[in-house]
């Protein structure tokens, strides 16, 4: 499996383009430092994970949390724009006052 992982990884360095013009902070080579550092034996390299989580750094549960509807609607709602906000709440209240009459 890590030998597999270890190939994926060199195939993914070797598209992702190194951009001069961002020196010390180009994510291409950050992917090289890191694809080193983990696999400084190459194909040969034991890979354990040592937590049970992604890439993310969260675990399973966090994700479920995160990606959950009621959140993921909380979101939507935190970005709104304030003139969005005001024209839901507007919209809401006119058929408010229409169902009373």
């Amino acid at each position: 499996m890590a030998a597999s992982r270890y190939r994926r990884f060199l195939k993914l360095c070797e598209e992702w383009p190194l951009d001069e013009t961002k020196r010390g902070r180009d994510l291409g080579a950050y992917l090289r430092q890191r694809v080193a550092q983990a696999f400084r034996e190459g194909e040969n390299t034991q890979y354990p994970r040592p937590r049970d989580t992604g890439f993310s750094g969260l675990t399973v549960e966090e994700c479920r949390i995160v990606l959950a509807t009621d959140t993921l609607e909380e979101f939507k709602e935190l970005n709104k724009g304030l003139w969005k906000k005001l024209q839901d709440k507007l919209a809401t209240k006119s058929l408010d006052e229409k169902t009373k009459e």
